[in-house]
């Protein structure tokens, strides 16, 4: 009875798409429904602030109020507008919740059915963000990284350059996993293998990193000399070695709410009974089933960001969570750095990908810096034990 339903759905939402997508905005309607909802964050159009906008195409605001975040998007991408400084525009839009005056458009409302009807992250579809973006280049990573290729949030406590907050938050995993010279450990996503080649050399444990990233797998093959880690190109789901110790870090995010169950699944079967796991991920504050259209179009396809309440639903049963530790803040300062390294470095690359993308990727970094600082999602660490350790497990900070 299941494919009658599934089919029409997808009718029922073609036709929503079709029908009413043409619903049509006056220009006049448009202009001053965003100019009042932009009041409400103290932006201005053609202002003269540094959060203030230039509107370049008048269409702008009946696309907005047509495609609504996609929409937005897609026309900075095409210039019809411009700002200043992104990330301070993204900080005011978000820390006034304006997302929670814009209706949800058709589109919006048919993919969040189909979601909730299809797995898109199966182990076809969990190819398609290493093919778009990971495998984007490891020279241009490369130039907007620090020197470890750590392509996630940096700790910054009692750091002042972008490499030393990338090494403490290496750090801080292994004293949190509690790390000893001949464990064996688990890297879930292990990205270019910076935190799988750190543990090994600084406390002397065996490592396994996993990826789907053709272009990281090949970067960790060639960067590991004689350490002892093994990079492997394959999908998290097909792990059945257990370790001493599993860690994800930027990953999670990537496993889709139909695999969370499937997930803690693996990690738990791969974790020893005495074992340690660390769970590095973006979190959101409410419990979402459908990603931001732009950033899956664009950045992360068929990725979404879990809450605290689907996280502990599916560690329920298999783990005690030792600790949460919240660094969301510190994504802002990450981003912004990695914003300086791309603008430093686009002259190498202008040629290769033009200006639509350099528009993209700016938007990409500074509206994700703006929504860190307005503390719109979060960054956790989770630490979880199979049967709670012995005496308590000490939070490190």
């Amino acid at each position: 009875m299941k494919w009658p339903i599934i089919i029409l759905s997808c009718i029922l939402g073609l036709f929503a798409i079709v029908y009413f997508g043409r619903q049509a905005y006056g220009k006049e309607e448009a202009k001053a429904f965003i100019i009042s909802l932009l009041d409400k964050a103290d932006i201005k159009i053609d202002g003269s602030r540094p959060w203030d906008i230039t509107v370049h195409n008048p269409g702008l605001y009946q696309r907005i109020l047509k495609e609504g975040s996609l929409g937005l998007g897609e026309s900075y991408m095409d210039g019809w507008w411009d700002c200043q400084a992104l990330d301070q525009f993204f900080y005011r839009v978000f820390r006034a919740d304006l997302d929670t005056y814009m209706s949800k458009n058709w589109y919006e409302l048919y993919r969040a059915c189909m979601l909730k009807l299809f797995n898109y992250q199966t182990r076809k579809g969990s190819l398609e963000v290493g093919k778009q973006h990971y495998d984007l280049s490891n020279e241009f990573f490369k130039a907007m990284l620090d020197s470890r290729m750590i392509y996630s949030c940096a700790y910054w406590k009692n750091a002042t350059t972008l490499d030393e907050a990338q090494e403490h938050k290496l750090d801080l995993i292994c004293r949190k996993l509690q790390l000893k010279k001949g464990m064996t450990l688990l890297d879930i996503g292990c990205g270019w293998g910076g935190l799988a080649l750190y543990a090994a050399e600084k406390y002397g444990v065996e490592v396994t990193g996993i990826t789907i990233s053709q272009e990281q797998y090949e970067y960790a093959q060639a960067h590991k000399g004689t350490l002892p880690v093994t990079f492997l190109l394959q999908d998290y789901r097909d792990c059945t070695i257990t370790f001493d110790r599993v860690v994800s870090v930027g990953m999670f995010e990537h496993v889709g709410t139909k695999n969370y169950d499937t997930y803690m699944g693996m990690v738990c079967s791969c974790l020893k009974d005495d074992g340690i796991a660390l769970i590095h991920t973006i979190g959101s504050n409410v419990t979402a089933y459908t990603p931001d259209p732009w950033i899956n179009k664009y950045i992360f396809p068929n990725s979404i960001l879990p809450s605290l309440v689907q996280i502990t639903r599916a560690v329920e049963g298999r783990f005690i969570i030792e600790d949460i530790h919240n660094f969301g803040a510190d994504y802002d300062k990450t981003l912004m750095a990695w914003y300086a390294n791309f603008i430093r470095s686009w002259p190498t690359f202008e040629a290769q990908y033009g200006e639509r993308f350099y528009r993209m990727w700016s938007y990409y970094l500074l509206s994700c810096a703006g929504l860190f600082r307005a503390r719109g999602i979060q960054l956790w660490q989770v630490v979880l034990s199979k049967e709670g350790l012995p005496g308590g497990y000490e939070s490190l900070r």
